[in-house]
């Protein structure tokens, strides 16, 4: 299976890896790292020298507790990255990581050719936007908002309820001409370490929807609660949570670092396919 948009290819006979680049003060992770436009440019950069498939650019942070960001404000971080990279790796598809249509619209416009949507496409300004561009679509799963998800999530069964989120977006987002679309169960978005573990257990049954499935795993929460290690020592457990995802039939995994998810996607795939070498080179631009 493969997504084709504007020039760009993303073939999912290989596992692609989406390089994180978080424009903002505060996300959990690195936030204030890359809050400069000029900073942020050249972390995507580095990513894509590392190995980076697709550059995942978001303007506001979705840690737990996270407060909303303005239009105004993420369009002013996100827009100059974006104009910055698509000059300087025009051959990497970047991705639009927001809910807001406003924003994702703004962001096309300058060349961004993916959108990545924490609330599902739930607006259905942004399922409009991606049936009428035509782009690959992230259709994340979310109990709650960013504020409030981790404000004791519960559920009967975890993959169920995320499986009958997914099936209505499907029927619903299809309707309305929304043809590209990737899953993705949404680890740590309202859920606890153990939903975390259920869903990824569980994987296979979200694959079965014959979608690409993307899992945004790094430096999770869940993988230190796993551990018993500090944010700064989940790089281990993150790869192997990556590699068992790909396993189970993950074909995007989000990452921090580019050299470690390149390295985790090339031996996964490697096994998975039984063959001693898989070329990572392509396809994803023109």
């Amino acid at each position: 299976m493969e997504y084709r948009h504007q020039r760009f290819r993303l073939s999912f006979g290989r596992t692609q890896v989406m390089g994180i680049v978080n424009v903002t003060p505060d996300s959990f992770s690195d936030g204030g790292k890359f809050h400069d436009p000029a900073a942020a440019a050249t972390h995507a950069m580095a990513l894509v020298e590392q190995g980076a498939d697709i550059i995942d650019i978001g303007g506001e942070s979705s840690r737990p507790g996270a407060e909303p960001t303005t239009v105004e404000e993420e369009l002013a971080r996100v827009i100059p990255v974006i104009r910055a990279l698509v000059k300087a790796i025009p051959d990497t598809p970047i991705s639009i990581d927001t809910y807001k249509p406003l924003v994702a619209q703004a962001a096309m416009a300058e060349g961004a050719a993916m959108i990545n949507d924490i609330s599902g496409l739930r607006d259905p300004a942004m399922a409009a936007l991606a049936a009428k561009s035509g782009a690959p679509a992230v259709v994340m799963h979310m109990k709650g908002t960013p504020k409030s998800m981790q404000n004791r999530p519960a559920y009967s069964d975890v993959v169920a309820e995320v499986k009958s989120f997914f099936k209505e977006r499907i029927r619903t987002l299809t309707r309305m001409g929304v043809e590209k679309i990737i899953l993705d169960p949404g680890i740590g978005f309202g859920k606890t370490a153990n939903h975390n573990l259920q869903l990824l257990n569980r994987l296979e049954e979200i694959v079965a929807f014959g979608y690409p499935v993307l899992v945004g795993l790094s430096r999770k929460s869940f993988i230190g609660k796993a551990l018993g290690e500090n944010i700064t020592d989940r790089e281990t457990g993150g790869v192997v949570a990556n590699a068992i995802a790909i396993a189970k039939g993950a074909r995007i995994i989000r990452v921090h670092d580019a050299v470690l998810g390149t390295q985790t996607a090339l031996m996964a795939d490697c096994i998975r396919l039984g063959k001693k070498q898989v070329d990572r080179r392509g396809p994803t631009g023109p």
